[in-house]
C-alpha cells in the first residue's frame, strides 16, 4: 500500500480510536499512538480495504482482545438489545430491520426509503440522526467487525449498480469513521443486485432489493 494511503489511514485511527463508551473522543497517550501506528503497519491494513485478506490476529490485536467462547451470545443479545432500543423508533417505522442470525451476528438492515437519494451515494442529511445512535453502540461494543454491504435492485447496468453500491457502503464507512468507529472494524463492500431480499418485477420488491446491510459479528479470541 502507498504510503499516503497509510499515512491517511493512520490520521484516521489516531483521531477515532480512543473513543470512550458513548463515541467521545480523548487524547491519546503515547502508548496508545505507537499501539495505532504498530497495528496499521501490518495486516490490519488489510482490513480496510479487502474483507477477504482481513488478518484476525491483526483485528483482535486492534480491538484489545477478542471474546471467550462462552461470552460471545451474552455479548451479542445485550448489542441486540441496546440496538433495539435505540432504533426503535426507526424499526416502527420501517426503516430499519434488525435480525439476530447467530449467537455472532445481527444484520442491521437500511431500506432504500432511508440512506440514499435514487443513484446517489451521499447519505441523507435526514437518515444521519439513525446513523450516530448506530455508531453509539457500535463504539459500546468493540469487540465486534462490522462489513457494510451495498446493494442495487437489477434496474440498469450490472457495472454501473456494483459501483453504486459500493461507493454506498463506502459512505456508511467514512461516516462511522467520522463517529468515532475504529476503522480496522470495518469492511465496505458493493454487490450490485446480487443475493436480492425480493423480486425485482415489482416496485416494492426492488425497494427492499436496494439497500445497505450492516453485518456485526463477534470477534472470538480463538
Amino acid at each position: 500500500m502507498r504510503t499516503p494511503i497509510i499515512g491517511a489511514l493512520i490520521g484516521a485511527l489516531l483521531l477515532s480510536a480512543c473513543a470512550n463508551d458513548v463515541g467521545d473522543k480523548r487524547s491519546m497517550n503515547n502508548t496508545e499512538t505507537g499501539a495505532v501506528i504498530g497495528t496499521l503497519g501490518g495486516a490490519a491494513v488489510g482490513a480496510l480495504v479487502d474483507k477477504n485478506h482481513r488478518g484476525k490476529g491483526a483485528l483482535i490485536g486492534a480491538i484489545g482482545g477478542g471474546l471467550a467462547g462462552g461470552a460471545v451470545g451474552a455479548y451479542m443479545d445485550k448489542q441486540a438489545k441496546d440496538l433495539q432500543k435505540q432504533l426503535a423508533p426507526e424499526i416502527q417505522a420501517g426503516n430499519i430491520t434488525l435480525q439476530k442470525v447467530s449467537d455472532s451476528k445481527l444484520i442491521v438492515t437500511m431500506t432504500s426509503a432511508t440512506g440514499f437519494d435514487t443513484n446517489s451515494s451521499t447519505v441523507k442529511a435526514g437518515f444521519t440522526p439513525t446513523l450516530n445512535k448506530i455508531a453509539g453502540v457500535v463504539n459500546q461494543y468493540g469487540k465486534t467487525s462490522i462489513d457494510v454491504i451495498g446493494y442495487t435492485d437489477n434496474v440498469g447496468k450490472a457495472d454501473y449498480n456494483m459501483a453504486l453500491s459500493q461507493r454506498r457502503a463506502q459512505a456508511v464507512v467514512d461516516y462511522f469513521i467520522g463517529k468515532s468507529v475504529n476503522p480496522v472494524r470495518m469492511v465496505a463492500e458493493g454487490r450490485g443486485a446480487n443475493d436480492p431480499r425480493a423480486t425485482n418485477s415489482t416496485e416494492a420488491g426492488r425497494a427492499m432489493n436496494r439497500r445497505v446491510e450492516l453485518v456485526i459479528s463477534a470477534v472470538s479470541a480463538s
